[in-house]
């Protein structure tokens, strides 16, 4: 009985302990959340005028033809950027992405095209390495705070593969999208070669201006795409950022709500245990107690 109070005690200290470092985390990603969300909202008008800006300048050129516009007729190589965490304690979240990553290279292997993981996140990177499966490009230590520069960075490296001749075909994404605090979703966006649709304006308000472009409308063009690339890959890690603290406020707040039920159940055992043992001295008291009086009332 003893021992397996002392056991029950050691078992609920620790879970105690647990739930201390897991309501601790909850509360610190709450508060991340929060900057998370501000500087995503802070990064959208700026990804917003661009698209505007490159769609003017697409509108009003009579004939696209940039490198990073045209299609190729039989791609074979595709670069795939997967958007993962540097931390854990956030559930399923990368789990999720590394999934829809290897879904989407089954597709593409489907079209006969070879996919090439660029992974940012050090849960992706390690994933990667330890199945030995080569990767175009590597980048770590910013998934909670990105900046821009980090966005520049990883779309300089993939345009240059882009453009060169051995190089991939296309740039697809896959990062999770922030919906609100109890949902993200993993999503799939191809940003290379940029798809040009021809649409119709729904209303007057939404028909582009007239620009007159110096010194060439491929000039603007070689010069705004680039731009809008990073921004696509900035809103991205913005997006992953808030999701990741979301995910990991979630995650904290079950294994906070999964300890306080742990230490119920263990407290109940323990008060079992110990009535049991205090069931059991008493009877022990009583059985010697009634002992003694049979041995005084044979000794009359």
């Amino acid at each position: 009985m003893g021992a397996q109070l002392r056991l029950l005690r050691r078992r609920i200290k620790s879970v105690k302990s647990t739930a201390k470092i897991t309501r601790a985390q909850e509360l610190i990603a709450s508060s991340k959340i929060m900057k998370a969300q501000a500087r995503m909202q802070a990064a959208l008008p700026y990804e917003r005028e661009i698209t505007r800006a490159v769609s003017g300048v697409v509108s009003n050129t009579a004939s696209v033809d940039h490198p990073l516009t045209v299609e190729k007729d039989q791609p074979t190589r595709a670069g795939v950027l997967i958007i993962t965490s540097d931390g854990g304690f956030c559930g399923g979240f990368n789990a999720n992405v590394l999934r829809e990553a290897e879904a989407l290279k089954g597709l593409l292997e489907g079209r006969g095209i070879t996919a090439v993981p660029y992974v940012a996140g050090t849960k992706g990177v390690t994933w990667h390495s330890f199945r030995s499966r080569e990767m175009g490009g590597r980048w770590t230590g910013f998934s909670r705070q990105p900046s821009y520069r980090d966005a520049k960075e990883i779309a300089e490296t993939l345009i240059e593969s882009f453009k060169a001749e051995d190089g991939i075909d296309e740039i697809h994404i896959v990062s999770t999208e922030f919906v609100s605090m109890l949902t993200q979703t993993v999503v799939v966006k191809r940003i290379l070669p940029l798809e040009v649709v021809e649409t119709e304006a729904e209303t007057e308000d939404a028909i582009l201006p007239y620009f007159e472009f110096e010194p060439t409308a491929e000039a603007v063009l070689e010069s705004l795409l680039p731009r809008y690339v990073e921004s696509r890959i900035f809103t991205a890690l913005l997006q992953s950022a808030a999701s990741e603290e979301a995910a990991r406020r979630r995650a904290m707040k079950s294994a906070t709500d999964n300890a306080n039920e742990l230490i119920k159940t263990f407290t109940q055992q323990m008060n079992q245990v110990r009535q049991a043992e205090i069931t059991q001295e008493i009877s022990e008291i009583v059985g010697g107690a009634n002992a003694l009086a049979d041995a005084a009332a044979g000794k009359e």
